[in-house]
C-alpha cells in the first residue's frame, strides 16, 4: 500500500505541473498583498526550532446508543529545525527515545506520514499521505466491562493497520489582506487584523484492516453496532466545503488565528465481514478542517503553536452508525528571519570554438 501512495502522490503532483507552466495559471495566482496588514517575507531566510506531533485515528460510533470505540496510535513527538526561502522550505524532524516512553502502554506503532500543507496567497492545499500500523483503544472504560479494563488499561491492537490518502483545496477570497503563511509558513507578517470567506473541496480514501473483528467481540453492550462485526472497510468519499478565517492582532504583535470549514458530500463504503462476505453501501459524507494559531509575530521573531486537522465522518451500511478519520499535526516552533543580501550569480565563461 506504501508504494500506491507514493504513486498517488507522484500522479497527483504530474497533474499540477502542467497546470503551473501555463501563464493565465500563474496570473491566477498572483495577488497585490496589502502592505498595511501583511508583510511579506519571503525574500528572506527563515529559520525555525519546532517540535511536533502528527496524528492519526479511527473512530467507530453508534448513533442510537450514544457509544463509540476510539482508536488511537501510539503516534511520537518529533524535535527538529527546519527553514523557508522563496517557495522553498525544508524541515527535519527526529524522535528522540528521551521524550517518547509509552511503548509500554500503549503499543508500539510503525508509521510512514506524508501530511503535506501548500500555502500559497490564494490558495490552501492539504496533501494526506498516511500509514499507521498498531493501534490502542483510547476509552476503554467507556466500552468494556471494570474487571476487563483493570487488567488491560488500554488494550492494544498491533494488528490494525490505517491508511489514507486524501486531498483537500480552498480558495482564499479575502487574499490581500489576510494571511495563512504568517501563522503556518511564519514567512509573512500579520500586522493588523483581518479575515476571509474560504470555499473548496477534498477527495478521500481510508482503509483500516485487522486480523480480527475491529468490533471486539468482548464488548459490554453486546448491542453496540447491533453487533455486527468486520476486519476491514474501505472508504472512498468527496465533498464541497466551506468556511471562513480570521486572524485577530493585539498590539501590532500577539495573535489568535482561527480557520473552521465545513463539508457535504458523499461516500461509497465496503465493509468486509467476519463470514467472507462484503457489505456495500453509498452515504453521507460530513468533512471539517480546523486551522488555529497563537502566539507572538515581528519583522524578525516569531513564537507560537499552530495546529491544523482534518475530520471524515462517513455513514455506513447500518442505521445510526458512522466511521470517523482523523488527521492532523499539532506544532510549537521558534523562529528568526535573516535578510539574505547577496544575490547568487554565476560568471559567465567563454566558449572556444
Amino acid at each position: 500500500m506504501t508504494k500506491r501512495l507514493f504513486l498517488l502522490a507522484c500522479l497527483i503532483c504530474a497533474a499540477l505541473i502542467p497546470a503551473a507552466g501555463q501563464n493565465a495559471f500563474w496570473r491566477f495566482l498572483k495577488t497585490e498583498t496589502d502592505s498595511a496588514y501583511v508583510e511579506d517575507y519571503t525574500n528572506e531566510l527563515t529559520a525555525r526550532l519546532y517540535s511536533s506531533r502528527k496524528y492519526n485515528r479511527y473512530d467507530i460510533v453508534d448513533v442510537k446508543l450514544k457509544k463509540d470505540i476510539l482508536y488511537r496510535p501510539n503516534s511520537p513527538m518529533n524535535i527538529g529545525f527546519g527553514a523557508n526561502y522563496k517557495f522553498l522550505g525544508l524541515n527535519l524532524g527526529f524522535n528522540f527515545p528521551f521524550v517518547n516512553r509509552h511503548n509500554e502502554k500503549y503499543g508500539q506503532t510503525k508509521y510512514l506520514d506524508l501530511q503535506t500543507h501548500i500555502y500559497l496567497r490564494k490558495i490552501v492545499v492539504d496533501f494526506y499521505g498516511q500509514t499507521y500500523k498498531g493501534f490502542y483503544i483510547a476509552n476503554p472504560d467507556k466500552v468494556f466491562g471494570k474487571e476487563y479494563v483493570t487488567q488491560n488499561p488500554y488494550p492494544q491492537r498491533p494488528d490494525i493497520r490505517n491508511t489514507a490518502v486524501g486531498l483537500n483545496a480552498q480558495y482564499i477570497f479575502n487574499d490581500k489582506k489576510f494571511s495563512y503563511r504568517a501563522p503556518n509558513l511564519q514567512n509573512e507578517y500579520q500586522k493588523r487584523s483581518a479575515g476571509s470567506f474560504l470555499v473548496g473541496g477534498d477527495i478521500f480514501h481510508v482503509q483500516v484492516k485487522g486480523d480480527s473483528s475491529l468490533v471486539p467481540y468482548y464488548l459490554e453492550d453486546t448491542a453496540f453496532l447491533h453487533d455486527f462485526h468486520y476486519h476491514k472497510s474501505s472508504i472512498i468519499s468527496t465533498t464541497a466545503n466551506a468556511g471562513y478565517a480570521y486572524t485577530f492582532v493585539y498590539k501590532h504583535h500577539w495573535f489568535l488565528s482561527l480557520s473552521v470549514t465545513g463539508g457535504l458530500g458523499v461516500n461509497r463504503t465496503k465493509l468486509f465481514l467476519e463470514d467472507g462476505s462484503i457489505s456495500r453501501s453509498f452515504g453521507w459524507q460530513i468533512n471539517s478542517t480546523v486551522r488555529a494559531a497563537l502566539g507572538y509575530n515581528s519583522a524578525n521573531f516569531f513564537a507560537g503553536i499552530h495546529y491544523v486537522g482534518t475530520s471524515n465522518r462517513s455513514e455506513m451500511p447500518l442505521p445510526n452508525a458512522f466511521q470517523t478519520f482523523g488527521a492532523g499535526n499539532l506544532r510549537l516552533s521558534i523562529v528568526r528571519r535573516f535578510p539574505v543580501n547577496r544575490k547568487l550569480s554565476f560568471p559567465s565563461r567563454k566558449v572556444s570554438t
